[in-house]
């Protein structure tokens, strides 16, 4: 069987789209996966082993602009060359983003099933789209079901996540240990998440470095991810002054250390965050992400708080004294911790991968 998975544009959108290949190849299948030729997945998916086939794509936005009408007339132009790469394809998986569009657009003209998946609260304008002729569409998020088309066929499938973050459940202490030695965090010491993104959200970083002051002898200590280009946002306070223990990181690789010691985390309400904090059982204050299309970060917050997963800080309310205030009060509260990390389980999906695999080979085998 041969699938042809489409997708990327950023990291948040490769992640998923290798932990679906990499569950498809086990069950038997050659995979494909198509992207932009400048975008994380030109990098990170041949450095996984997956063969890797680089398209040209533009962003898909509204109004009326040159730039606006350049990605739908890119998407068709493009769509054509795609075309030989679905040659012997059972099904195209599109990931959602502009890179999936000349995909889904080549399989439609192909008659080869395509398969949606969408991995936030409000669905991208270009799944909105493509769902119109897909066999199947895949939800990470329940409230994305009634943003489809009625007709469409709809499954909450749960958001893919590495190998390594799903580790994190039944390997915690032994990874925890690990994390310790390896970032420099005080053994015994409670630790508060706090991330950004792989780019960084220098708002939030901002917040953290005017709230250290307000955390010493709070008995808790920070480790942050910041974002290459923030570090010294966080750092050079930390360093100054009055400050808790603090671990600045720009960027951590594997994660999974992070994820192994957070007794809760302050991040931003991306998909792909989200759903590794949820399979990890990891508490969540969440300051979505204020420009993100279609304010998306704010629904996806909006479902984990209904679940009583998650608190949230909309980013316009975001100061030191809020931050700090926040952080307190859950430390203080080991019930409200722990009643927040079970809700977190019980929305996750660990096996998100299987799911979206089993839908896939599902639509495929039926061609």
């Amino acid at each position: 069987m041969r699938v042809v998975v489409a997708g990327g544009g950023t990291a948040g959108h490769v992640a998923p789209g290798l932990a679906l290949a990499a569950r498809l190849r086990e069950r038997g299948a050659d995979v494909l996966f198509v992207g932009s030729r400048s975008g994380f997945e030109a990098e990170l998916v041949p450095a996984a082993g997956v063969p890797f086939a680089g398209i040209e794509a533009e962003p898909f936005v509204r109004g009326l602009t040159w730039r606006a009408l350049r990605g739908p007339v890119v998407a068709l132009a493009t769509s054509r060359r795609v075309g030989p790469l679905l040659d012997g394809a059972d099904v195209v998986v599109g990931l959602g983003g502009y890179v999936s569009v000349p995909a889904g657009l080549a399989a439609r003209r192909r008659r080869v099933p395509f398969v949606v998946h969408e991995q936030n609260a409000v669905p991208s304008l270009a799944n909105r789209v493509l769902a119109r002729w897909a066999a199947a569409v895949g939800i990470s998020f329940a409230d994305a079901a009634e943003r489809f088309p009625a007709r469409a066929r709809v499954e909450r499938t749960g958001n893919p996540v590495r190998p390594q973050v799903l580790e994190v459940q039944g390997r915690r202490d032994a990874i925890a240990q690990e994390a310790r030695r390896a970032l420099g965090l005080v053994d015994g010491l409670p630790t508060v998440l706090v991330m950004g993104g792989s780019q960084g959200a220098l708002s939030l970083d901002r917040a953290v470095a005017g709230a250290l002051p307000s955390l010493v002898g709070a008995d808790v200590q920070l480790l942050v991810l910041t974002g290459r280009d923030h570090v010294e946002v966080v750092r050079g306070p930390a360093g100054a002054g009055p400050a808790p223990p603090t671990v600045v990181v720009g960027f951590l690789e594997r994660i999974e250390l992070a994820y192994a010691v957070a007794e809760f985390a302050v991040a931003r309400a991306g998909a792909s965050a989200i759903a590794e904090l949820a399979v990890c059982g990891i508490p969540a204050v969440l300051v979505p992400y204020p420009y993100a299309t279609d304010d998306h970060q704010a629904a996806n917050a909006r479902e984990l708080v209904r679940a009583g997963a998650a608190e949230v800080i909309p980013d316009a309310e975001l100061s030191p004294s809020r931050l700090a205030r926040c952080i307190l009060d859950l430390m203080r509260d080991r019930d409200r911790r722990s009643a927040m990390a079970a809700a977190m389980r019980a929305w996750a999906i660990p096996d998100a991968d299987a799911r979206l695999a089993e839908l896939v080979l599902e639509v495929a085998g039926r061609r």
